[in-house]
């Protein structure tokens, strides 16, 4: 569902640029919101969501996806968490609807979708893997990336249940703004992935803003 926000990106009390392959990672507190925008369209923002007093509760797509009864996200859609509680409700989405099916990009994933070659590509558990190494007090080990968010990637369903990879539905400028039930910390990883045509080949930045 198509919905723009009100807020002014002047008034945003933090706002940031993420480069393509690069990752971030951030305390949000419960009641604040935070909008990703695709600044140059088609770019992927896989992000993971946990709870930042006890991050053993994480976004879980299985919750997520039982209580909405859609395998899309998009505005309305409640984040819930692996203990069934909400954790952050989206609010606005200017792309249409976002991807939690089809998991993020490594090493591994790499090599079995796409050549041998492959597999030594920089991928978005990569990312995270640095983001939880350069981070300790978060609190994060690699044992706390499972489910996550892929915000503006395209991965339709097919009539036999199977996934695609597909060409992006996002543009420049789109963002998708989301408010926090409950402290959050967010860990994204802006994709670098060049070998599926969601980002168009070609990873761009993406941008964060927080109110």
């Amino acid at each position: 569902m198509i919905k723009a926000s009100e807020r002014n990106p002047a008034q945003a009390r933090l706002q940031q640029q993420i480069d393509a392959g690069d990752y971030w990672l951030q305390r949000i507190a419960a009641g604040e919101t935070l909008r990703i925008t695709d600044l140059e369209g088609n770019q992927a923002a896989d992000t993971l969501f946990f709870n930042a007093d006890d991050t053993a509760e994480r976004y879980s797509m299985s919750e997520t996806l039982r209580g909405q009864h859609n395998v899309f996200l998009t505005a309305g859609s409640v984040l819930r968490s692996n203990l069934d509680r909400p954790m952050l409700t989206i609010t606005a989405d200017t792309c249409g609807r976002h991807d939690t099916l089809g998991g993020a990009c490594s090493c591994e994933s790499n090599t079995v979708r796409y050549d041998l070659e492959k597999r030594h590509m920089h991928s978005c558990r990569d990312s995270w893997m640095l983001a939880v190494a350069a981070h300790p007090e978060s609190g994060l080990t690699r044992r706390d990336i499972t489910h996550n968010i892929n915000f503006f990637m395209n991965v339709p369903v097919t009539h036999d249940g199977g996934l695609t990879f597909a060409d992006g539905i996002s543009a420049p400028g789109k963002y998708v703004e989301m408010v926090a039930q409950m402290n959050i910390l967010v860990l994204i990883s802006n994709c670098p992935q060049l070998n599926n045509p969601c980002n168009g080949y070609n990873p761009t930045p993406i941008a964060v803003s927080v109110w």
